[in-house]
């Protein structure tokens, strides 16, 4: 198994000569397969265990990787945002909030920019054990359904919308916006506009998790932290 391993790494990660370069290729590329612990990245890659930690640690410096709470790698925001356009500000100031606000609520944390017709998930941070709801990074979802959608729609962002004026206004005055069970069954979340020195709406911030947890309420049980965190995050920006 391991010389198949290795034989995955020359054939796919060593051609260019450079050899930094083509480990740091094979590392991600493991990492895109799921996330892993230190010491399944180096089987997986074939490399020594002290290399593999070294090019993974210098991956995160640049946000190309990053590492759960339990210390296994994964892919990090800034793969995202080379395709996504986004600001790479953005992404660094957000990923310790969120953390934080993930460690708060002891729920899933997105943060979400608007491509066109849809929503983009643009970074992510997941609780490290319980039920969860998950959206990968890069999952593209509907403006029709669920609290940042409406986030959009109170801001004029979207140009048709279903959502009741009456509704959109409140959003507009609380800073808040929820769904139960709208999108998808069983899921709950809470949103909030990340603006930014102009007032602008850049990105949208969100708590989800199962609705047994946020019923009735989303916006009542974290809708003060969610606010916490975007002041942070506009701060930050």
């Amino acid at each position: 198994m391991r010389d198949g391993i290795i034989h995955y790494v020359r054939q796919y990660s060593e051609d260019s000569g450079i050899k930094v370069l083509d480990r740091s290729v094979a590392i991600v590329r493991a990492v895109a397969r799921g996330e892993k612990p230190l010491a399944q990245l180096s089987e997986e890659t074939g490399l020594p265990r002290a290399t593999t930690h070294r090019i993974a640690t210098a991956l995160e410096v640049h946000h190309i990787l990053s590492r759960t709470e339990s210390g296994a790698w994964t892919i990090g925001p800034a793969l995202a945002s080379f395709t996504s356009g986004t600001s790479p500000l953005l992404l660094s100031a957000a990923s310790p909030i969120m953390r934080d606000l993930v460690a708060t609520t002891g729920e899933a944390v997105q943060l979400y920019e608007l491509t066109g017709e849809t929503r983009t998930c643009i970074a992510a941070e997941e609780p490290t054990a319980g039920l969860t709801y998950t959206v990968p990074v890069g999952s593209q979802l509907s403006l029709a359904a669920g609290s940042a959608a409406r986030v959009y729609a109170a801001f004029s962002l979207i140009d048709a919308t279903p959502f009741p004026a009456s509704e959109l206004r409140k959003v507009r005055e609380t800073g808040l916006a929820e769904s139960v069970a709208e999108r998808e069954i069983g899921l709950a979340s809470v949103s909030t506009a990340v603006r930014d020195r102009d007032g602008s709406v850049i990105a949208v911030l969100s708590v989800s998790g199962p609705a047994e947890r946020l019923s009735p309420s989303p916006a009542g049980k974290w809708g003060e932290a969610l606010l916490a965190a975007r002041s942070r995050l506009e701060a930050a920006l």
